[in-house]
């Protein structure tokens, strides 16, 4: 995998969900480098993609309640186990599940393999809760899709932070998972 300095030169046959987070950040002036790789739809693929580029493997996680009137996205990371019942006791929402990929397009404008945090610019009714685990946040960096698993994004968890969020309203809300049995 070759890395790139921002957005692709060409952008023949990319999806439009992605062209627009390349707008988003480049008009935030966040810096970020970028690899494209085949469809990573597992955490061991996604793996490569992180050794590539030097970041910190992390779960994304769509989750909502049982009546589905709370939506939250979940970034841990990649190593841990999650617990619904761990996190549902910090956020006071009982039955957390998996949300339906409907969802996810909906709120996020982003299928299923494709999930991560630039997936919140699209919310624009701020329907999903943003949860952190404090471990992500130690960080110099992460990795996330730019709403497409066929490229990876590296940038700083401080443009994430202080820059981008605050652009889409989305504030986050720190969570502190044990992930252990």
């Amino acid at each position: 995998m070759e890395i790139f300095d921002g957005r692709p030169a060409d952008t023949t046959g990319r999806l439009e969900r992605e062209i627009r987070t390349y707008d988003l950040l480049d008009r935030l002036g966040i810096e970020y480098k970028r690899v494209d790789h085949e469809k990573a739809m597992t955490m061991e693929a996604c793996l490569e993609v992180d050794k590539t580029l030097g970041t910190y493997m992390c779960k994304n996680l769509f989750l909502c309640n049982r009546q589905k009137t709370q939506f939250y996205l979940l970034l841990m990371p990649g190593a841990k186990k999650f617990k619904t019942k761990e996190l549902s006791a910090q956020i006071n929402s009982a039955r957390l599940s998996f949300a339906e990929a409907e969802d996810m397009i909906k709120y996020l404008d982003i299928e299923p393999g494709s999930v991560s945090v630039m997936g919140v610019m699209n919310d624009k009714e701020n329907m999903v809760k943003l949860l952190i685990d404090e471990d992500v946040l130690k960080e110099e960096y992460i990795g996330c899709h730019p709403c497409v698993n066929t490229s990876s994004l590296k940038l700083k968890i401080d443009d994430l932070l202080n820059k981008f969020l605050p652009a889409t309203n989305h504030e986050p809300i720190t969570v502190v998972l044990k992930g252990e049995d």
